[in-house]
């Protein structure tokens, strides 16, 4: 049986991060003066999407969150803490588990940090029924799953994977997660993305409004 879904860490709680992450991310854009779907387009998501996180009504992945950030150019830290570098080993129930909203998707963080390294990983539990949003971005990502069962959507086809399966696929394609199924479902989740803030490299480029 899958057990049940992590416990919220206290880095951060629902109440206390989604409501403020909107109103932080709507201010930070109407001061560079950019409209919703400016900023939509430039991260690779909807505006609709856009506007449902500033009102509060749904909470970024951490890779929907890092493509904001980098097109209102600030840090994502300023909208996200997350938990301090692990080393290069992790220990099982050690791990701290985090997330923008943990009711609905929460990470623990697997991969270190050093000079040249390119791979980011977490274990990803995806609570049953939650959806991601569409995205696309550069780089490349792998989900193996753990535990249950996990459709990944590649350019509006549906994959369903079951516990040992994967997927590896270029991550400028438009993808998304549905846990489609009745527990929490485990994934391994390797990208080449800095969802967690380690590296140097600058925003990207707005776009003229």
């Amino acid at each position: 049986m899958a057990p049940a879904h992590p416990a919220p860490n206290p880095f951060l709680s629902p109440d206390d991060i989604t409501a403020p992450l909107g109103e932080r991310i709507r201010e930070r854009r109407k001061a560079l003066g950019l409209t919703l779907q400016v900023v939509a387009d430039l991260a690779g998501l909807t505006a609709g999407f856009i506007s449902q996180i500033e009102r509060g009504l749904a909470a970024p992945s951490l890779s929907s969150l890092t493509a904001i950030s980098r097109v209102l150019v600030v840090d994502m830290a300023a909208f996200f803490v997350q938990p301090p570098k692990p080393g290069p080993i992790t220990k099982a129930g050690q791990r701290p588990v985090y997330g923008i909203d943990p009711r609905r998707m929460s990470y623990e963080r697997i991969s270190s940090h050093f000079d040249g390294n390119v791979l980011r990983a977490v274990l990803i539990h995806e609570a049953p029924g939650h959806r991601s949003e569409p995205i696309s971005h550069e780089g490349e990502e792998l989900f193996f799953v753990l535990i249950g069962a996990l459709t990944v959507e590649l350019d509006n086809v549906r994959h369903i994977l079951q516990a040992g399966d994967s997927i590896h696929f270029d991550s400028r394609r438009v993808h998304s997660t549905w846990n489609h199924t009745h527990t929490t479902t485990t994934i391994l989740h390797t990208c080449t993305m800095d969802v967690f803030g380690d590296g140097q490299s600058g925003p990207a480029q707005i776009a003229a409004t």
